[in-house]
């Protein structure tokens, strides 16, 4: 199992795309958003290549290997154009050893987590800034953002394959990772 993760596109049709060849020099075999795919918000400056259209035309001809969770920016009108389900608060995945929690983050984040048990891990966007953080014995972690990364952080994703995470540019140089 190698899935990336990603978040906070923003309608960037030159930064999906670049996350789409990532994905595919990666090899891996999901796509997990978390969340703010199609609009920049009212708080953000338009990324590079704004162009939502676009967006969505790349993100549907994956929408077999996309598992999505609904942004603060994401909405119904949103779901009647994308060809999977965005609207999700959250989505849950496991392995043999550790639960994964995956959202946004404008909800459940390091001072709102949803309830977990000890070793579980929360995965969330929204910040736009790379995390990986142990607290009470539970991880929370953090992609950055692909279009619009913030405090002199880079434009990425992470990867999760068996007990390991890390998080890399969008041109595949490892920033940091994290074997549990």
């Amino acid at each position: 199992m190698k899935w990336m993760i990603a978040s906070d596109l923003h309608g960037s049709y030159t930064y999906t795309k670049k996350l789409l060849a990532a994905y595919e020099r990666e090899n891996a075999s999901q796509l997990i958003l978390l969340g703010d795919i199609l609009y920049h918000g009212p708080r953000n400056d338009l990324p590079k290549d704004y162009n939502p259209k676009k967006v969505i035309e790349l993100l549907n001809s994956y929408k077999t290997e996309i598992c999505c969770v609904r942004g603060n920016c994401d909405t119904e009108v949103d779901q009647m154009v994308l060809e999977f389900p965005i609207l999700s608060e959250y989505a849950l995945f496991s392995n043999e050893k550790f639960r994964v929690f995956a959202t946004h983050g404008h909800h459940y984040n390091m001072e709102h987590p949803l309830p977990m048990k000890k070793g579980d891990i929360l995965i969330f966007g929204h910040t736009h800034i790379p995390l990986c953080e142990e607290k009470e014995g539970n991880y929370y972690m953090n992609p950055g953002s692909v279009s619009i990364p913030k405090n002199d952080s880079w434009h990425g994703y992470m990867i999760w394959e068996g007990n390991s995470f890390w998080w890399k540019d969008l041109e595949g140089i490892i920033k940091n990772n994290i074997n549990l």
